[in-house]
């Protein structure tokens, strides 16, 4: 039999009844965690240009404010109800912006911020969020790491993840798949809480076809992390991993192969450790949120059977994040 949880079901309210723009009034409905999908890889920014040096002139979708209003429009039509909010600027501030939108909408469900996981002070910068109990993660962007190996082998950087762990809080893997073979040691080493890989790993779906060696080496590294029964994955953010500057939406070619990926991601984690993520907006570079979803759901439905099909849209992100809903 399925757990049952307590979510949220939510009806609009005009804003000027609420004081907030889109503000949100929701009620309590006891159903099964599955009906409730839930979106584990969103992003939110007030845009300016040296905070986000990788959005080039070339991505005029993304060099504008993008905040939790803005992805409804395709939740609502996929029929995804809640979302993790997850860091986009390495800055202090950005874990108290996205706490801050958490706090007025109650859609976000969690956040997974960022804070200088090196720093000496580690344990009193984190203090100051105590009782901010939708902060459920930190994330660093190691894929932008110069010296990867420096940095997962940095002492104070070790520490810092081991006090997140003592404090139950998740960490997100953010590498490219050439990087995973540096992460898997690490990733060994903690693990007294759950770790996420982002993105499946990224693997390079640009040379899927072209490089069968570096597909494979994807593919062996994938399987070694997930032997590690800590580390979880979100099937999230290909879209972008595909040729998408040369097409306006990915081809049928582009989605069998994020299907075979995700396939992969099956075999190796199995359906308790995937979770759906739609890495918006940055997908919108190559989909937007309902093709994202849509692509998601039809692997879901020809791969997992109901009570899967459950866990991969809900279940797995409450348990795994620790969110209370």
């Amino acid at each position: 039999m399925m757990e049952k949880i307590l979510i949220l079901s939510y009806t609009r309210i005009p804003s000027s009844a609420a004081g907030l723009q889109h503000s949100e009034v929701f009620t309590q409905t006891q159903i099964s965690n599955g009906n409730m999908k839930i979106d584990t890889h969103q992003h939110f920014w007030h845009f300016e240009p040296q905070d986000f040096p990788w959005i080039t002139e070339d991505m005029p979708i993304l060099r504008r404010h993008q905040g939790p209003a803005d992805s409804r429009l395709g939740m609502d039509a996929s029929g995804v109800l809640g979302v993790l909010a997850v860091q986009a600027r390495c800055c202090t501030g950005e874990t108290d912006f996205l706490l801050d939108l958490a706090a007025s909408h109650p859609h976000i469900l969690g956040v997974v911020g960022w804070t200088d996981l090196s720093s000496a002070t580690l344990e009193t910068d984190l203090a100051r969020w105590q009782g901010r109990d939708k902060l459920r993660g930190f994330r660093h962007l190691l894929q932008d790491e110069p010296d990867l190996a420096a940095v997962l082998g940095n002492p104070a950087f070790n520490r810092g993840i081991a006090c997140l762990q003592r404090r139950k809080l998740v960490y997100d893997v953010l590498v490219f798949g050439h990087q995973l073979p540096v992460v898997i040691d690490f990733c060994a080493r903690h693990d007294q809480h759950a770790l996420v890989l982002d993105h499946v790993g990224k693997p390079a779906l640009r040379e899927w076809l072209t490089s069968p060696a570096s597909r494979q080496q994807w593919t062996q590294q994938l399987r070694q992390l997930a032997r590690l029964p800590h580390v979880s994955c979100k099937l999230s953010g290909l879209v972008t991993e595909t040729d998408w500057q040369r097409q306006d939406a990915p081809g049928a070619a582009d989605i069998q192969h994020i299907e075979q990926c995700f396939d992969l991601a099956l075999d190796a984690f199995g359906p308790a450790r995937l979770m759906f993520g739609s890495d918006w907006p940055v997908c919108q570079l190559a989909a937007d949120y309902q093709g994202v979803h849509a692509i998601a759901q039809g692997w879901a439905e020809s791969r997992l059977d109901p009570a899967q099909q459950q866990a991969f849209w809900g279940g797995n992100a409450v348990r795994i994040y620790g969110l209370t809903i």
